[in-house]
């Protein structure tokens, strides 16, 4: 017997519309808007969100199709045991796609319950673009291609709708992967202002009225693909939850349990969108930049300081390392070196390079701990070491300079993990794969992996590599390298000796014995 849709089970809710949203990919709506749906639930929100399609093509005709009704799968481990939750989403009232339907859309500028825009484009970034494809971007299109143009043209509408009254301005908070979204977002916006000739009063109004908040989002949310893999009864994941709930899905949105967003703002909007009454994991900050320093240098500094070296020795799962059994088909067996060296270079060397409340660090170091274990979200060693060098220097060389700084010594662990970066791109030809992309074709016991990065890189330990194998004048060559570090490593007394000898190591004993030779 089929299943109903879930329109037919689902009870859709009739609420203002509140909240306007770019964007209609899986992480919005399973962070933002299913965290709007739990604070109608819990804090009294009463509020409803429009989403709007950014491109020319995209998905709201399968959201309108469905009422905009969506079901959100969130899998992780939960109190040591893998863990599954999922909530039927209503918050979302419509979806439009303004370029086949721009009058419903310009006609929410005009609405006065409207508050807050939300973003996560599929263009390309926060940017400003006088012509895109050889057509100038002007105020008079139907909607404009550029997100930050379609913004000033959608507020300059509602300025004029309300006569430039200030309790009609809008909060704006862009969730696009850029450290200042806020403030790139709010710059562009001046400048198409004035490319436009808006006038001083507009410009007053969206300064006076208008809050554009920069933001930091934290949630892995793979989406619906991961749930169209086969269970051993030989359906797929999508359909046996389907069963399960009642009803079918066709926008099944799967993300981890973990989730916490920072918004900054000089002023809090608690009292407006009152996330953390719901019990939500957000916090309103005037600085969010210790909460970035936290993010980059923990998960992405775990990540990018660990999983070389644990390629090398044999690992192919983030899983492999973190786990301490076997947690699903596909991992390897559990490499204990790789999980103890993981552990330790968070705790005992990244933690205390970062200035904060150590006691704070800690738990968000156990929360990712957590979330790596995972086994609902495999996530390829292979894929993080994409552009490691530039990874390195943004994650990891901060706390390898500021521990330096504080104890006068090497972190062990980590200049461990510089030789292990070096080692990993140990290959001398450079090649081209199906798809046109350039990569280092390098080699591990196991056989040999491509490894990408961009041209100038590979090209530098290409040459290198060809030129010699020596430990001491490889790791000096890398380490005084401005062009990857910005600054030339070796003036760090101590720093390329001991790069150096732990090359070296690897180079002799090979990478599993090296590995566990430095977390004894």
């Amino acid at each position: 017997m089929a299943l109903k849709s879930i329109k037919d089970v689902v009870k859709k809710v009739s609420r203002p519309e509140k909240v306007l949203q770019f964007g209609e990919g899986g992480f919005l709506r399973a962070f933002v808007d299913w965290q709007i749906d739990i604070a109608n639930e819990k804090a009294g929100f009463n509020g409803s969100i429009v989403i709007v399609q950014p491109l020319e093509r995209g998905m709201v005709d399968a959201m309108n199709a469905q009422d905009n009704l969506y079901t959100t799968v969130l899998r992780g481990m939960k109190d040591g045991k893998p863990t599954v939750e999922t909530r039927a989403i209503t918050s979302v009232s419509r979806s439009i796609n303004p370029y086949t339907n721009y009058d419903d859309y310009i006609a929410l500028a005009s609405s006065p319950d409207l508050r807050f825009i939300v973003s996560n484009t599929t263009e390309a970034g926060i940017r400003f673009d006088t012509e895109l494809d050889g057509v100038p971007v002007t105020l008079d299109q139907k909607p404009q291609k550029n997100f930050p143009a379609k913004v000033t043209a959608f507020l300059y509408k509602r300025f004029q709708a309300f006569k430039g009254d200030t309790s009609k301005g809008m909060i704006l908070i862009p969730c696009e992967l850029s450290d200042q979204a806020g403030l790139n977002l709010r710059i562009n916006i001046l400048r198409y202002a004035e490319m436009w000739q808006l006038g001083p009063d507009f410009i007053r109004w969206f300064d006076e009225s208008c809050d554009v908040c920069s933001c930091l989002v934290d949630r892995i949310v793979p989406g619906y693909f991961p749930l169209l893999s086969k269970e051993e009864n030989g359906k797929t994941q999508a359909e046996n939850l389907c069963e399960k709930l009642g009803y079918e899905d066709k926008l099944l949105d799967s993300a981890e349990l973990f989730h916490f967003w920072v918004i900054e703002s000089a002023k809090p909007h608690e009292d407006e969108l009152p996330l953390v009454k719901a019990g939500l994991s957000v916090k309103w900050v005037q600085n969010m930049d210790y909460y970035h320093t936290r993010k980059v240098r923990i998960l992405n500094g775990a990540h990018t300081s660990s999983v070389l070296a644990a390629f090398l020795s044999g690992c192919n799962y983030v899983q492999d390392i973190v786990c301490a059994e076997k947690v699903g088909s596909g991992f390897n067996t559990p490499n204990a070196s790789a999980n103890k060296f993981m552990h330790d270079v968070i705790f005992n060397e990244i933690i205390p390079s970062i200035d904060g409340d150590q006691e704070d660090l800690k738990g968000y170091a156990n929360d990712v701990w957590t979330r790596f274990q995972n086994p609902f979200n495999p996530h390829r060693l292979i894929e993080i070491s994409l552009n490691s060098v530039a990874k390195y220097w943004t994650r990891c060389l901060p706390s390898i300079t500021q521990t330096i700084a504080k104890t006068g010594s090497v972190p062990k662990l980590l200049s461990f993990s510089l030789a292990a970066l070096i080692a990993f791109y140990n290959g001398k030809e450079i090649k081209t794969d199906e798809k046109g992309k350039q990569y280092l074709e390098s080699k591990r016991d196991e056989g040999v992996y491509g490894n990408y990065d961009v041209p100038s890189v590979l090209e530098f330990f290409a040459k290198l590599n060809s030129e010699t194998s020596d430990a001491k004048t490889i790791a000096k060559r890398v380490l005084s390298n401005v062009d990857f570090w910005k600054e030339d490593l070796t003036k760090y007394a101590g720093l390329e000796e001991s790069v150096a000898k732990n090359l070296a190591d690897i180079q002799s004993k090979g990478m599993k014995a090296a590995l566990a030779d430095i977390v004894k």
